[in-house]
């Protein structure tokens, strides 16, 4: 079964359970799907679902973080259940210890020792982290640290 016949199945069950939040958030997943794949104008693989599965959560998290500095507790709420299902299509987050790992191989392998390295590193500890699900900003932070101290 393919990640967008995965989806539609999903919307199927969550309109037969009356599961409005689940639904909403699938029914975007799935346009947000058919749109890269319209862009594409191809069939889009599972690594590349799993992209834009990854920037619909990015997404999210950005308007919760926007809601909560206005005030909106309510539609920070709604993003957050979103959130909770999208991230059911995704890989399990890396482990901590593998992502220090893979940080700690790639400012080996570039040389990097001082922070105008920070983009070649990040380049290659995201490379050696691909196909798991890690926040790049996380990644960001943790690499700026290794670096500065």
């Amino acid at each position: 079964m393919t990640f967008i016949e995965d989806v539609n199945a999903a919307i199927a069950d969550a309109t037969r359970k009356h599961a409005p939040v689940r639904l909403t958030a699938l029914r975007m997943l799935k346009a947000a799907l058919m749109n890269r794949e319209v862009e594409r104008g191809r069939a889009l693989d599972d690594q590349e679902a799993q992209q834009v599965v990854a920037s619909l959560v990015k997404q999210r998290k950005d308007s919760i973080e926007q809601f909560t500095k206005g005030g909106r507790q309510d539609l920070a709420d709604k993003e957050l259940a979103e959130i909770q299902v999208l991230e059911s299509y995704l890989p399990p987050a890396a482990d901590p210890a593998v992502v220090d790992r893979a940080i700690a191989d790639a400012i080996t392998e570039t040389g990097a020792n001082s922070q105008k390295d920070m983009g070649r590193v990040m380049k290659a500890a995201m490379a050696k982290l691909a196909g798991q699900s890690v926040d790049g900003k996380t990644v960001n932070e943790l690499v700026r640290k290794k670096l500065a101290g």
